[in-house]
């Protein structure tokens, strides 16, 4: 077997060597350089919620409470009980801790994440969240791999070295984020406690023989030695960090999870992406107490969530490190409008996405979900934005990637969004440029839609009409429009009757319509 071989089984299987304490997946042959300013210390942590959470019972609309008591009366909260946020929309009462980073101007909430053509399954739709593919595409490589991949040829051959002695990416708990899966391995390594990291013991060095065995089995000293030279440095780190937050919980295992990423980032280390999970999100049954529908399990992982976001940004001002550091909360879809019957909801499409840290711009961005009492069953939240333009646009706006290389990492449709500042100024409210409207008629339609908006600037723009399950049905292809007033105009006699969204997506701005097909 060749060496690139080897590598490329790795990068497959993601293959992982675990310690007393600490996990090391197959290291990768290249290592980020681009993707960083070599002089920039930001960090990325990522916080990956497994199950599906339902954004609907998380952040409420008021105006569209009353529908949404409708479609779920064995499951919705007391209006009174939600935590008002500005006015007009509120939390989950078990999030105090959000709701805190919220009032600091900490917290940007996303509203209608997903993809085009939803995949309702666990691991499919969580790999292609991972890898930032089509939903019809299979890519081995993760979003941040990918550009990992770019450059530093040769790794992990003379790393770790004097310019470059830290991992690239940790992930906390355990397992290894295929997030950072690169084509010849993973860029992240998995620690449980930092304190205790464990070695590898290589055993008594002996010449190895003369063939393709001896090849591979210099490889996996090699990797060995590594890993026990990253051990000392995140060692070093976490000896040398440390905590000024009080608010950590010591019941709370996400928790403990950012607590540990706070002590690394204190103690020095340079790994630029961390990654923590929390799980059980999946809540088909119980998610609420049927008593008292403000507690149950969903309220507990909220809880959880909420507080130990809070604890991490409290210590991270605190120890003057906020401003290096920005956190996103991703899962792989949100779940049906519509509750059933066992106190509980069902794989769907679209839901909110946090981010947080102190340069992220403070406020909602996207309308609220619109409901009715017409839901279908099966019927999810209209997607707004394409996941992959909100990590496209931390590359940009957080890492300083060009816009072209974005594109070629992630998919050419890439949508600028406003997510961030300069650390200096706060603001609570979405750029009125970025607004668009979109008129569509005859609505309920039948044999076709007319579509009508206007441009104050020439923009790529591109028309889908998705079902209810988020299926892309009809789609105008991406087109160059001039400034001015537009109109458009989709066939869809072959549609069945049902409910249907309209998106309409420029470069940094789109709207999307809820409509209704009948025969």
């Amino acid at each position: 077997m060749k060496r690139r071989d080897f590598l490329g089984t790795g990068a497959a299987l993601s293959l992982p060597l675990m310690l007393n304490g600490f996990g090391m997946g197959v290291l990768s042959s290249k290592r980020m350089q681009s993707m960083i300013d070599e002089d920039s210390d930001r960090i990325l942590v990522l916080v990956q919620l497994n199950g599906g959470n339902d954004g609907l019972n998380t952040v409420f609309s008021y105006d569209q409470f009353a529908n949404l008591a409708n479609v779920r009366s064995n499951i919705i909260l007391p209006e009174s009980s939600l935590l008002d946020l500005d006015g007009e929309r509120g939390l989950h009462p078990a999030m105090t801790g959000i709701k805190e980073v919220w009032d600091n101007g900490y917290l940007g909430v996303i509203q209608g994440v997903a993809y085009p053509n939803q995949n309702r399954s666990h691991f499919r739709s969580m790999d292609i969240w991972n890898t930032a593919s089509e939903a019809d595409e299979y890519r081995q490589t993760g979003w941040l791999g990918r550009y990992f991949d770019l450059d530093h040829q040769g790794y992990p051959e003379g790393y770790p070295n004097a310019q470059y002695p830290d991992p690239f990416a940790i992930t906390v708990g355990g397992g290894i984020s295929e997030t950072c899966q690169g084509s010849g391995g993973s860029y992240c390594l998995s620690i449980i406690d930092p304190l205790n990291p464990g070695r590898i013991n290589i055993g008594q060095e002996s010449t190895a023989p003369d063939n393709c065995y001896g090849n591979e089995l210099e490889y996996v000293r090699s990797v060995a030695a590594q890993a026990n030279s990253y051990a000392d440095i995140l060692q070093d780190s976490a000896e040398g960090g440390t905590n000024l937050s009080d608010k950590y919980e010591d019941n709370n295992p996400i928790s403990q999870k950012l607590k540990t990423v706070a002590k690394l980032i204190s103690g020095g280390l340079q790994t630029k992406v961390y990654v923590v999970s929390i799980g059980g999100f999946d809540l088909h049954s119980a998610q609420v107490d049927p008593i008292n529908t403000q507690g149950g399990r969903h309220a507990e992982l909220l809880g959880q969530l909420s507080n130990a976001i809070c604890a991490f940004q409290d210590d991270l001002v605190k120890q003057g490190l906020d401003k290096r550091v920005l956190g996103m909360t991703y899962s792989e879809f949100g779940r049906q409008i519509r509750s059933n019957a066992s106190d509980g909801t069902d794989h769907g499409t679209a839901a909110p996405m946090f981010l947080f840290g102190s340069c992220v711009n403070g406020g909602f961005l996207g309308e609220d979900p619109e409901i009715d009492t017409q839901v279908e069953q099966q019927e999810g939240v209209a997607m707004q934005y394409d996941f992959r333009s909100i990590y496209g646009t931390i590359f940009m706006d957080w890492f300083q990637v060009e816009e072209d290389t974005v594109k070629e990492i992630l998919f050419d449709d890439f949508q600028y969004l406003p997510l961030l500042h300069d650390c200096k100024l706060v603001s609570n409210e979405e750029d009125p440029e970025l607004v668009m409207e979109v008129k569509s008629f005859p609505n309920p339609f039948s044999n076709y839609l007319q579509v009508q908006f206007t441009l104050q600037e020439s923009d790529q723009m591109h028309l889908g009409l998705f079902n209810a399950l988020g299926a892309e049905v009809k789609a105008l292809s991406r087109q160059s429009l001039a400034a001015g007033n537009h109109q458009l105009q989709i066939e869809t006699r072959d549609l069945p009757a049902g409910n249907y969204f309209l998106r309409v997506s420029g470069k940094t701005r789109q709207k999307t319509l809820k409509l209704v097909k009948i025969l």
